[in-house]
């Protein structure tokens, strides 16, 4: 005889120590300085077993991807439109969400941290989303933000996000 409905129980959440989830913020127009830096960022958190989230295009998005692919990373980009036309190549996961700019708060809010590179305009806007979010912010070549930590190398900003 049947008894009812089955009980669902929920799975536990996954520990947050387990894999960390870094945002790579920058702008789509940046110097070969930045996309440098962005490249060694993604490579760097590749190698530290981080998931890698950006907007998913060019520009420090598209180094910082390049960098995590290069080493066998996970690339998530959350992309702005309803479609994934023009998302970088180098990404693991593309995700069209049809949320143009709101897409920032998204990418930020998906993130253990951010690293920060580049002064684009979106980059400003996921820069003050983090903050309000409570995540911590490592700037690396970018907007003089007070709150915000500021960083000289890729390496420094990889290892500070990861431990925060």
């Amino acid at each position: 005889m049947p008894r009812g409905p089955r009980e669902i129980t929920a799975q536990p959440r996954i520990s947050r120590g387990v894999r960390r989830y870094v945002a790579v913020c920058g702008a789509s127009e940046a110097t070969p300085t930045q996309l440098d830096a962005a490249r060694e960022v993604g490579r760097l958190l590749a190698k530290h077993g981080a998931v890698v989230i950006n907007g998913g295009f060019g520009g420090v998005m598209g180094a910082a991807s390049e960098g995590a692919a290069s080493e066998g990373g996970t690339v998530v980009g959350i992309l702005p439109d309803t479609d994934r036309g023009g998302a970088n190549p180098h990404l693991t996961i593309a995700l069209a969400t049809g949320l143009g700019q709101a897409r920032n708060t998204v990418i930020v809010t998906a993130a253990d941290t951010v690293i920060a590179i580049g002064a684009g305009w979106g980059t400003l806007s996921e820069i003050a989303i983090a903050r309000r979010l409570g995540r911590s912010v490592f700037a690396l070549d970018t907007w003089d933000v007070r709150g915000l930590e500021v960083v000289d190398t890729p390496a420094e900003a990889v290892k500070r996000a990861l431990e925060d």
